[in-house]
């Protein structure tokens, strides 16, 4: 019984008339007249009914005086970048003049927008050309977002009736990885003065290539004194070493459960990301060779090594090929795997967060284990939540409780960070909005040490 008439239902067509808003609102004003007249005369009951057909007959008289849509579609952009304003644009063209406030709505994948679903207004362009209307979306985790649906509506003059239309859809956004760090003014600006990778001559100075003997001067490092050089020629003699160059990078991102938690309304693997692109170009300016490493239960995406900054977009594309994982992971085989793809001693970063004392334990160990063929620089986003609740008054039980707990947890994040500083791991903690800079800062202070090659 119940199958048949939902088929049937399936069989009927959508009306594309509707009562709008002000609609109901007279039919509930007329609610109560009807009562006082059939208390007062119970004959006149027959002008309720035709009362209630003439409301129907205006509205549907309404609806069809607004007139048919010649056409409408959207404009959505093919790509976009996360967190960045994604804009989707409804034109529409009526065939009577007079119509106003007319409304779209448009429903998409949610890493879109929250919800899934965005109504707006599509009033009449300034040059009395056809209707437009827009709306600015935010999207929060990367990938291939569909756009599945959209809906036209449209009142009458009196507002009482609105015709409507909707249509499926197979338009698609890709969300690529954020590169807002890579284009800022203070990224090209450092990159035009920075020297390393960008003068195309050798540099002197640093780095661990021997380059030439110059006579010493104050103010230099006496560290770069050549004692037997000194020695034979009766004056002081500085070693000048060709910039390190060529250094193998490797950025590793788990995209396990932790670094799939929200920060400031995005994932902590999407900031991560969006820090490491913008080091990785920057490396790749210095002359180094980048990869890419992704991994959560098992290695998801390495790439082979970049040496150019034209083939940045292959690490771009990387990155956007990173998944979000619910599961705790696979360290010890991620690091594994990393140990035998890499021939030399390379800089690893690990991007990464912990909150079970267990899990950690079974990181620091794996580190522990590539530590003593490669240089390894851990980072991790600084847990604001956690400062926030120990910054709390206790002015409840609860509030104490909170308060006792992110102080525990804090601590125990400590000790986690302080083994690996103690095992010879460069850590980097820091605020989501610093950790690029931090990183960056890092990259040029190990580079100029000579500890990768």
């Amino acid at each position: 019984m119940f199958s048949r008439l939902s088929s049937l239902a399936a069989k009927i067509p959508r009306l594309p008339i509707a009562p709008t808003e002000r609609a109901a609102w007279v039919i509930a004003a007329f609610a109560p007249v009807a009562v006082v007249i059939a208390a007062l005369a119970p004959g006149l009951w027959v002008i309720a009914p035709i009362a209630a057909c003439a409301l129907i007959a205006l509205i549907v008289i309404d609806a069809a005086i607004a007139g048919a849509v010649q056409r409408w579609e959207l404009t959505v952009p093919a790509d976009t970048e996360i967190g960045q304003p994604t804009r989707i644009v409804v034109h529409a063209a009526f065939r009577s003049r007079s119509v106003y406030k007319a409304q779209a709505a448009v429903e998409f994948d949610p890493r879109l927008h929250p919800g899934g679903r965005v109504s707006l207004n599509v009033d009449r362009s300034a040059d009395d050309g056809p209707h437009q209307g827009f709306v600015d979306l935010a999207p929060s985790r990367r990938g291939t977002a569909a756009i599945t649906r959209a809906w036209l509506r449209w009142p009458g003059p009196l507002g009482l009736g609105v015709r409507q239309e909707s249509r499926a859809l197979e338009d698609a956004v890709r969300v690529w990885p954020d590169l807002s760090p890579v284009r800022s003014k203070e990224m090209q600006t450092f990159l035009r003065d920075a020297q390393t990778g960008l003068i195309a001559r050798r540099i002197r100075g640093e780095g661990t290539q021997f380059e030439a003997l110059s006579e010493y001067e104050p103010g230099m490092d006496r560290r770069r004194i050549d004692w037997k050089a000194s020695a034979r020629h009766n004056h002081l003699y500085a070693r000048e070493n060709e910039s390190e160059r060529n250094n193998q990078i490797v950025f590793a991102f788990d995209c396990g459960q932790a670094m799939c938690e929200p920060v400031d309304n995005m994932p902590r693997i999407d900031r991560a990301v969006s820090a490491a692109l913008a080091c990785s170009y920057v490396a790749l300016k210095s002359g180094d060779k980048v990869s890419l490493f992704g991994f959560a239960q098992r290695p998801q995406v390495m790439t082979p090594f970049i040496n150019d900054s034209r083939a940045f977009h292959r690490l771009q594309s990387a990155a956007a090929e990173l998944d979000y994982t619910a599961a705790e992971p696979n360290f010890t085989l991620a690091l594994a795997t990393i140990t035998a793809k890499l021939k030399r001693r390379s800089l690893i970063v690990l991007f990464s967060d912990f909150t079970d004392p267990t899990a950690a334990e079974l990181m620091v160990e794996s580190i522990g284990r590539l530590v003593n063929k490669h240089l390894v620089l851990f980072v991790t986003i600084a847990d604001s939540e956690l400062e926030s609740f120990m910054a709390q008054e206790p002015g409840d039980i609860a509030t104490l409780a909170r308060s006792v707990t992110a102080q525990t947890l804090s601590h125990q994040r400590n000790v986690v960070l302080q083994r690996l500083r103690q095992m010879g791991v460069d850590v980097i903690e820091a605020p989501w909005d610093q950790i690029g800079y931090d990183l960056i800062d890092r990259y040029f202070l190990i580079k100029n040490s000579e500890a990768i090659g």
